[in-house]
């Protein structure tokens, strides 16, 4: 089995909570991108995180979170930041993010910095969320697409604050759409496509990220589970598990998760019925994320997906 290479931002969540009686903020290490990186580590495969990183106590959390989880750091760079934070305020479970920190610790992966032989030798490469809205990571995320001879993943991860208006929007759909021609898998979820197409059903999505030129489009739809439109097939709804979910952090990027631990050991499958039963698992490996607190803290290991879904 090879190894996936993970392209895009970690910073620092703090989640509203409470603390006797009080409002308080509580840190924990995140970011979509990392979320995906920490799911693969934990699910059995082989990953290194590329982006950059600021050069505080937080970002030497981070650097220790990753080594701990076995996520490799060899595409990592340090910048003259500091850690960016993702302040999370939930109205249920679905939290709303907004940022703080200027330069973005994240936005900072030059081009010329992006190891060529780690990601040229990759069996999965992942590019997407928010290092797509700044230049310069962008063109990071470019080049490490145009380097790659492995299966290219992608996730546009939309945040909307941190869109500027209509013209910010028009321009990440342009992005997206680029990507999109070069992916092997597109994994994207329903909020996404409401503010990326609004107004088109997840079907019409799904078939037109396909006719740019994704070969597998996967739309999550939160408790609904996921619709997918593999080559050869009608897309297809598949349910998720039922579950008691207290926190949605981190669910949909462990759906991306899974897919790539999945690719790494299996690759694409041949027929439109093995993506059918992988996003089945991812689905289930997403349903037990939901039933923890956090983002990557709370990515489960194949053994505890099986464990808590034998039945």
């Amino acid at each position: 089995m090879g190894y996936a290479v993970v392209l895009g931002e970690a910073l620092v969540d703090l989640l509203d909570t409470e603390c006797a009686g009080a409002p308080v903020y509580r840190q924990a290490i995140g970011g979509g991108p990392l979320n995906v990186a920490v799911g693969i580590a934990r699910l059995g495969g082989a990953v290194q995180f590329v982006g950059s990183l600021g050069d505080d106590v937080l970002a030497d959390r981070i650097r220790a979170f990753l080594t701990a989880e076995q996520v490799g750091l060899a595409g990592v760079v340090t910048a003259a930041a500091p850690t960016t934070l993702a302040v999370a305020t939930f109205a249920g479970a679905e939290p709303d993010f907004r940022f703080y920190g200027d330069p973005p610790s994240y936005s900072l992966l030059n081009p010329d910095q992006v190891d060529v032989s780690l990601v040229d030798d990759a069996d999965v490469v992942y590019c997407g969320s928010i290092v797509l809205l700044a230049p310069v990571t962008l063109a990071a995320a470019r080049r490490a697409w145009s380097l790659t001879r492995g299966l290219r993943v992608f996730d546009p991860n939309v945040r909307p604050r941190l869109l500027d208006g209509p013209q910010a929007l028009a321009e990440l759909r342009a992005v997206v759409a680029e990507f999109a021609a070069g992916a092997h898998l597109v994994k994207l979820s329903t909020a996404d496509a409401e503010l990326l197409y609004p107004g088109e059903p997840v079907e019409s999505v799904a078939a037109y990220l396909r006719e740019l030129g994704a070969a597998t489009v996967v739309v999550t739809l939160g408790a609904a589970g996921a619709l997918v439109a593999a080559a050869g097939a009608d897309p297809v709804r598949v349910p998720a598990p039922t579950v008691d979910a207290v926190d949605a952090t981190g669910a949909g990027d462990s759906v991306m998760a899974a897919l790539v631990a999945d690719l790494l050991t299996g690759g694409e499958p041949l027929e439109p019925a093995g993506w059918t039963d992988r996003v089945a698992f991812a689905l289930r490996v997403a349903g037990l994320v939901c039933e923890r607190p956090g983002g990557a803290v709370a990515m489960p290991t194949r053994a505890e997906v099986l464990q808590r879904f034998s039945g």
